[in-house]
């Protein structure tokens, strides 16, 4: 089986011919859209909406296309100029088209009946809430002139401070055990079942973060006050509200998932402090402890085996999903091992004009990598259920993309679990729990170090210094006394890629989002058994074109009720209390 995913499918290389074709046929269609709207532009929108929305389709699919294959070479070879210039191309390209494109979405926002025409024409039904989207986006766009050189400024402003940040991480040496290695290696080492090797994987990652500490602050600093410039001028309350509008979540949602979660952080403290116990610390949990396996935790998996795992295992929730995770493994989907130049963490890209996703990993053999695939296997099968979908409407908003993902991972440990007794139950229910208090606990403390970089970045430049202690101070209201303070992680913003993202803020909350709404998910599907199915996929289906609040009305659940958030909770305490007793 190969070990690094296919991206020939798409292109042979910067050098294929198709790759420069389609790289000119998007130019020339930017061009051709762009005097298609001065032609129409005079006319009702009601007249010519379909026609510019068509023409905006082969623009998207080429886009696509394109930006996919470049974006994912780059994940796994950050140190290739040649990329690099292809995707500054690729930026120019979109930047000269995007003035056109942004008037024609206005122009097209202005049709006065929506509804009554999408009764007429198939094309505007279909993109029916996508227009209506764009007319209550439009009090906050500026003039197409301006939004056009916003556009274009990115490349060289927030984006790439991005891509400095990403590159960093991948390409800094650490100093571990006699050897240079990468961050995302040294990373992994917090899995190791040998407590020398933890602390010492630990130190060595805090030492090499500061080599780029300033070059990072530089980084993040500009980036959020490049958000919060244009989250003012463009009329939001604060870039969260920019933010929850993207997203198409209330912020009452929000707020009520935010208050449950900070009622049941004791819960989370006592079982970090039970973990510490059973280590043998007497203040809290070490930092490099957080990951540290307890129970038998000796047991690896091969690629073929892990792969074996995931398709017995999800066969028994539903067969279409099983098959979809068999063909990712055989058809060369995945990336799997870490490398010098790769990304760290993991991600799922999806592909729309082969109807497939890639999945990027940093496989170490051991159940959490399976977790992993679990995890970004749900964004695939998130893409499958959309695929049928119209190119623009393909996107969902972000809460409810970490839904499926961890759905699949709550379904993994369900299986693991009812399998397994004495020290390996001990070992899968302590790794569900370590990954729930990430998605509940970190997160929780993530959120709020961005929402205090966010405000004090308006009044001073943060230097690393400062950066650090707003992280440690949320690590310390999120994780209290269930965390030792000697030995925390004041570095957590500097590993993050989330934080440094021009286009998305406070992609944090999404997590706990996903993983409480998961665990409500699977608790009706153990209350209705197969028939719960249809319901979850035809949610899943409908993503890009309705609301949080209304996917969560689709399955019976009210998302602005904290007793919601609060019931999945519950069931993350039980868990708790079942370790703490074991």
């Amino acid at each position: 089986m190969k070990t690094e995913w296919n991206l020939e499918v798409l292109y042979k290389g910067l050098d294929d011919p198709a790759y420069e074709a389609d790289m000119k046929k998007y130019e020339e269609t930017q061009k051709e859209f762009a005097a298609l709207f001065e032609e129409v532009k005079n006319q009702k929108p009601e007249e010519v909406a379909e026609t510019l929305l068509l023409k905006e389709e082969e623009l998207v699919m080429l886009l696509g296309k394109l930006s996919t294959y470049l974006s994912l070479r780059q994940s796994v070879e950050t140190e290739n100029g040649d990329l690099m210039a292809q995707m500054n191309r690729l930026v120019r390209i979109y930047n000269s088209g995007m003035e056109s494109e942004l008037a024609a979405d206005k122009f097209i926002a202005k049709i006065q009946d929506v509804d009554a025409l999408a009764k007429e024409n198939e094309i505007v039904a279909e993109y029916r809430s996508m227009i209506m989207r764009n007319k209550q986006k439009e009090k906050y766009l500026l003039s197409d002139e301006v939004e056009s050189m916003i556009s274009a400024m990115d490349m060289t402003g927030g984006s790439a401070w991005g891509q400095l940040q990403s590159y960093l991480t991948s390409t800094v040496k650490v100093d571990y055990d006699g050897k240079q290695i990468t961050l995302t290696e040294v990373r992994n080492l917090a899995n190791s079942p040998d407590a020398a090797v933890r602390k010492a994987a630990y130190e060595a990652e805090l030492a090499a973060y500061e080599k780029i500490e300033d070059a990072l602050a530089f980084a993040l600093n500009n980036i959020k006050n490049q958000v919060t410039m244009l989250s003012e001028k463009r009329g939001y309350e604060s870039p969260l509200a920019m933010t929850l509008m993207e997203a198409r979540m209330k912020r009452e949602t929000l707020d009520a998932m935010m208050e449950a979660i900070k009622e049941y952080l004791p819960k989370f403290r006592k079982y970090l402090r039970k973990k510490g116990e059973m280590l043998g610390y007497q203040n809290g949990l070490p930092w490099f402890e957080l990951f540290a396996p307890l129970g038998k935790a000796d047991k690896t998996y091969t690629i073929e085996e892990a792969k074996e795992y995931l398709v017995n295992c999800f066969s028994d929730f539903s067969q279409d999903l099983a098959d979809m995770m068999a063909e990712a493994f055989d058809n060369e989907w995945i990336d799997f091992y870490p490398r010098k130049g790769k990304e760290g963490g993991a991600f799922c890209a999806g592909v729309s004009c082969l109807k497939q996703s890639r999945i990027l990993t940093n496989f170490d053999g051991y159940f959490g990598s399976i977790g992993t695939l679990a995890h970004e296997l749900g964004h695939a099968y998130h893409n499958r259920q959309i695929e049928h979908q119209r190119i623009m409407n393909q996107d969902y908003p972000m809460p409810v993309a970490e839904t499926a993902s961890t759905f699949n991972e709550t379904h993994l440990g369900q299986h693991a679990v009812a399998q397994a007794s004495g020290e390996e139950l001990l070992n899968l229910l302590e790794n569900d729990l370590k990954e729930q208090t990430q998605c509940i606990v970190d997160i929780y403390s993530r959120y709020l170090f961005e929402t205090a970089v966010f405000e004090q970045s308006k009044n001073k430049f943060l230097m690393a210094a400062d950066l650090k202690e707003l992280m440690l101070n949320a690590q310390k209201e999120a994780y209290g006394d269930g965390l030792d303070e000697n030995y925390m992680h004041p570095y957590m913003w500097a590993c993050k890629g989330h934080y440094y993202s021009s286009g998305l803020s406070f992609y944090n909350f999404p997590y706990a989002f996903g993983n409480l709404f998961a665990l409500g998910l699977y608790s009706k599907f153990l209350e209705e058994g197969q028939s719960f199915v249809p319901k979850y996929k035809a949610m899943l289906s409908a993503t890009p074109t309705c609301t949080i609040e209304e996917a969560g009305e689709m399955v019976g659940i009210d998302l602005t009720k904290k007793e919601f958030w609060a019931s999945s909770l519950a069931l993350i305490e039980k868990n708790i209390e079942r370790f703490c007793e074991m």
